[in-house]
């Protein structure tokens, strides 16, 4: 796995990417982040990384245009279901733990899922930002949970002019 480190409005990302695809995009000190980094070969100049440092740099100048990276996320077959669910969340939109819930049993055939088991499945995407992880609230608006701090949630939420209501 090569990786980087991005300097963001936001502080500091590292992002790896594995076969040319971004397998990882994380705030430093996040949770969840994977123990084999230690493993990894630090290449910033490597074609992908330098492509999402320009896309980032952008997205956080308010640029509105979707990321056309190749993504890999590590990840079990329930979490990579979750996760599919998460890329079709336009900019500008949120969408419950319950409604993706919802979306996942219907995909999967099941005549229903678990919000807490998908809320597990959002807390654990490796790819931040491009995967929007940010974008899903509680049931009630509120903004819960979320790997890199709920301030960095409510600031990409805000970049990307979504009203926050709710408590």
């Amino acid at each position: 796995m090569i990786y980087t480190h991005i300097d963001t409005p936001l502080g500091t990302m590292i992002a790896a990417a594995k076969d040319g695809r971004l397998a990882i995009l994380s705030f430093l000190g996040q949770k969840h982040f994977p123990a084999d980094a230690k493993d990894w070969l630090r290449q910033p100049d490597a074609p992908l990384l330098v492509a999402l440092q320009f896309w980032l740099k952008g997205y956080f100048s308010g640029m509105d245009s979707e990321p056309d990276l190749p993504l890999a996320p590590r990840g079990t077959p329930f979490q990579k279901a979750v996760w599919k669910i998460l890329l079709r969340i336009p900019r500008g939109a949120t969408i419950t733990y319950g409604e993706i819930a919802r979306k996942v049993a219907e995909e999967m055939g099941r005549p229903h899922m678990s919000a807490q088991a998908v809320g597990g499945a959002v807390g654990r995407n490796p790819i931040a930002i491009l995967i929007p992880c940010h974008r899903v609230i509680g049931a009630d608006g509120s903004l819960t949970g979320y790997a890199g701090g709920l301030e960095k949630k409510r600031a990409l939420l805000r970049l990307e002019g979504i009203p926050m209501t709710g408590p």
